[in-house]
């Protein structure tokens, strides 16, 4: 685990030098994707002072969540989510990135407790249309968003999307720059939203430079990952 400290390190620097040379007024922040990974792995690289941590699954993200709660931690939930996890998931976690339909933006309101801040929204779009990702079609973003900024337990912070892995990284570009386009727009209606997440481990300087302000690595940072579990979130 020694080297996730330097891979940590390494990567914080390329977010800065990338940011700074794209323009953008600070650094794309760092969301540690630690679906698959231990609690101890987990607090080993929190240690070395990275704060927020993504979870696939609700199921397996619970443990580590109650393991660490003392260490202060943001968690987000970034996969798929079932509507009759959402209570656990708007108990638990601190972000939902995954937000793609309008039940689960009514289940989310209803079981986020009152004595908690608002829970953090990002809406999933499907950019590429799909049909194995979930995610919302651009052509709803407006809907979906108006509708979680009317609930007072949650609060819209912005977009996510996971692109077509195209080995031609073109056309990732041409993903990124829609998913640019459409928070651009989403901005003028809703002010207040500050979180473009797009880009992983193979693909996160091109993302950055076509405006994410929030990319996804697990990998990069852990190594590769151990064999899939099942199960959904």
């Amino acid at each position: 685990m020694a080297n996730d400290r330097q891979a940590h390190a390494d990567i914080l620097l390329k977010l800065d030098n990338v940011s700074r040379t794209a323009g953008r007024p600070r650094p794309a922040s760092l969301l540690a994707v630690s679906k698959t990974r231990s609690a101890e792995e987990v607090a080993h690289l929190a240690a070395g002072g990275q704060r927020a941590f993504g979870e696939n699954y609700v199921q397996e993200a619970l443990p580590k969540i109650d393991a660490l709660r003392e260490r202060g931690l943001e968690w987000h939930l970034i996969g798929h989510l079932q509507s009759n996890k959402a209570d656990a998931a708007a108990r638990a976690f601190d972000w939902v990135q995954s937000v793609d339909r309008p039940k689960l933006v009514a289940a989310l309101a209803r079981h986020r407790p009152s004595g908690l801040p608002p829970l953090n929204v990002l809406l999933q779009v499907n950019i590429d249309d799909e049909t194995s990702k979930h995610g919302c079609p651009p052509a709803e973003v407006d809907t979906l968003a108006a509708a979680v900024a009317a609930e007072p337990r949650l609060r819209l912070r912005g977009l996510m999307a996971i692109p077509a892995p195209h080995e031609d990284m073109a056309r990732r570009r041409d993903a990124f720059r829609a998913m640019r386009a459409l928070f651009d727009a989403l901005g003028a209606r809703h002010p207040g939203i500050d979180t473009l997440s797009m880009g992983m481990s193979e693909d996160f300087v091109p993302a950055i430079e076509e405006g994410a302000t929030m990319v996804r690595i697990g990998s990069a940072l852990f190594g590769p990952r151990p064999p899939k579990t099942d199960g959904a979130a």
